[in-house]
């Protein structure tokens, strides 16, 4: 299939499906195994379920924050829990502006509303906060704090982006998924152009999903592990089982890694090929 045959709400779900679905992608779940209490079908249930959302974002009406809300809200309905809150904060802004260029554009546009209706969603997912961050979701304050400071989604996310790599995305022109799309378009079409992208990603970033959880030694020694496996010093099916093993999962790559599909697609990439 022609990515240029789809909409862009099309090309936002087959880039949410076609991630989750590739391996092995170290440490997260695709198509050889699932976590505990999160599987593949939820994943893919949530790619469909998106449809309303994805498709209010492409229409460019609407707010930025609202419409994040709702991705949230049609998606948090298994028990799998929200399995796409960091590339619904990429896809709304690129699917609201129609590309990168109009994605920057669209959340400078952003004001309060859009970063309260951001925090109601984000009181709603799994997504670990920052244990020091003073405007965490889980504090009532929150929100009176917003308001007082007056702060836009945009002033949301420069406040995060010091140790949120998807936050980061919005302030510095969505640079890594720009690089992403960049890198498939270079490989070429087919699974393997998404795996040795997001190993490319891995190895030179550390996720910030990984130093929340598990803190930076590990996810910088998960970025030598990545370079060896581009390398070929280390076996990608090795590197993946250790990531399983210790519960190291990148998944803040996974969301950018998301969006770079998504962009990379309205540019005329194959996946089929």
């Amino acid at each position: 299939m022609t990515s240029h045959l789809l909409t862009p709400a099309e090309r936002a779900q087959l880039a949410m499906m076609l991630e989750v679905c590739a391996f092995p992608k170290p440490g997260n779940v695709d198509r050889c195994h699932d976590y505990p209490d999160t599987r593949l079908e939820h994943f893919l249930a949530s790619v469909i379920l998106a449809r309303p959302a994805l498709e209010e974002a492409a229409s460019g009406r609407g707010r930025i924050g609202e419409i994040i809300g709702h991705a949230v809200r049609q998606t948090n309905v298994h028990s799998g829990g929200n399995t796409h809150f960091g590339a619904f904060l990429l896809l709304v802004p690129l699917l609201y502006g129609g590309d990168i260029a109009g994605g920057n554009a669209a959340v400078t546009r952003t004001d309060i509303s859009d970063a309260v209706a951001f925090y109601k969603a984000f009181a709603l997912t799994r997504v670990r906060m920052n244990d020091t961050d003073e405007l965490d979701v889980n504090d009532p304050r929150a929100l009176d704090e917003l308001r007082e400071r007056n702060m836009s989604l945009l002033d949301v996310m420069q406040h995060s982006a010091p140790h949120d790599m998807v936050a980061r995305e919005w302030i510095n022109g969505f640079a890594l998924t720009r690089r992403g799309a960049d890198i498939l378009r270079q490989i070429g079409p087919g699974r393997e152009a998404i795996v040795e992208m997001f190993l490319t990603l891995l190895a030179t970033e550390p996720d910030t999903f990984i130093i929340k959880k598990h803190g930076r030694s590990v996810a910088e020694q998960t970025m030598e592990n990545a370079r060896q496996v581009l390398d070929k010093k280390k076996v990608l099916e090795t590197f993946d089982a250790e990531c399983i093993k210790a519960g190291i999962n990148p998944g803040s790559i996974a969301d950018i890694t998301i969006a770079a599909i998504f962009i990379a697609l309205g540019e005329g990439w194959e996946w089929d090929s």
